[in-house]
């Protein structure tokens, strides 16, 4: 017995550090997190969020204002704790290593956070699409050569590398140009890059910018709401009052245009505190992005899948074929990060969790 215990603890320690090795240059270049001091298991629910993302930075926005669930991590001893990121990716590493208990995050990150079997997939952030816009009329056969603008491991990474396949391309016929994505619209206009990859709102601004910019590609994007596995089965009914807080965000938009409006002014704020900018889109322009994205989605944040087609599956093996997953990533860990069913108990009991009750600070 003893010697399983240790085998299985071996297992774990090499694990891990496959997965930092795999990150330790994008960790190196974003450094920015350290100084928010997130320690392993700490006696608080750290929370990494997207502000510069829509909806999830509205979501978690949302969440952070609920005094609901703050008070229900607090009579826990559990203090809600949240903390802006400028990419889901840089949050990979620090759930890994049990220093956020859950975030926000794109298709991409989710994937190489639960191919290694670190958080359990709750439920649907996000049902879009990102998009690779140009200056002109460049396709994306066009692209042979050009500078385009992306963030390592993201779902709008995920896109690019499609669409370059689908034209006979990959990334080595193109210059790839990291940037922040807050920052793409701004250097396309400049000239600084040709094209760029992105999510909401960037598309949008660079479309309102110049009439000459165009979209030339789209990928279907998808953002989830990941829990950390100690912290789910160490405080189990904390991990399922923190789904209920994502559900209830949810919920509390669709009441009405006010709460969806309220909501995205948090999220404005939030965004101009971590990116020094204030937001490009308007109240009622990203308005817009919410309810298309995620509050005219009848069945979010429930995960649905299609008959004979596990969510995830065909983005998993793609990533595979390009080897952009970390060694030891397996798709079966994958799918047992989608069997968590804190989402469908928190549902099945909506007076326990006070899912129709709601209470935000201004």
């Amino acid at each position: 017995m003893q010697t399983r215990k240790i085998r299985l603890i071996a297992a774990r320690l090499l694990a891990i550090l496959a997965l930092a090795f795999f990150w330790s240059e994008i960790a190196l270049a974003e450094a920015y997190f350290d100084r928010y001091g997130l320690l392993p298991a700490s006696p608080a629910v750290d929370l990494g969020t997207q502000p510069l993302g829509y909806p999830s930075g509205v979501i978690s926005a949302v969440m952070q204002h609920d005094r609901i669930l703050k008070k229900a991590l607090a009579d826990r001893q559990l203090p809600l704790k949240t903390h802006p990121f400028r990419r889901g990716a840089d949050m990979v590493a620090l759930l890994t290593e049990q220093r956020l208990e859950a975030g926000l995050l794109g298709d991409m990150p989710t994937i190489v956070a639960a191919s290694t079997g670190n958080v359990w997939i709750v439920g649907l952030v996000k049902q879009t699409s990102t998009a690779i816009v140009t200056k002109g009329d460049v396709q994306v056969r066009g692209l042979t050569g050009k500078r385009i603008g992306y963030v390592e491991v993201s779902s709008a990474h995920h896109t690019l590398l499609q669409a370059l396949a689908s034209a006979g391309l990959n990334e080595r016929q193109v210059k790839l140009v990291a940037l922040g994505v807050d920052e793409m619209p701004d250097a396309l206009e400049r000239g600084d890059i040709d094209a760029f990859s992105a999510w909401e709102p960037a598309p949008s601004v660079a479309l309102a910018k110049n009439d000459k910019n165009r979209i030339v590609s789209r990928g279907l994007s998808t953002d989830y709401f990941v829990i950390e596995r100690h912290f789910a089965e160490r405080a189990p009914e904390a991990a399922r009052q923190v789904v209920a807080g994502f559900i209830r965000a949810i919920e509390w938009m669709r009441r009405s245009q006010r709460n969806v409006e309220t909501a995205v002014g948090w999220a404005m704020a939030d965004a101009e505190a971590l990116s020094g900018k204030p937001a490009a889109l308007s109240v009622a322009q990203i308005v817009s992005i919410i309810k298309r994205d995620i509050l005219n989605i009848p069945s979010a944040p429930a995960i649905l899948s299609s008959p004979g087609k596990p969510p995830l599956k065909d983005e998993f093996q793609f990533l595979t074929s390009l080897g952009k997953l970390p060694p030891g990533g397996k798709w079966e860990n994958v799918e047992a990060a989608l069997s968590y069913d804190g989402l469908a108990r928190v549902i099945a009991a909506p007076r326990v969790y006070q899912l129709n009750t709601f209470d935000y600070a201004d």
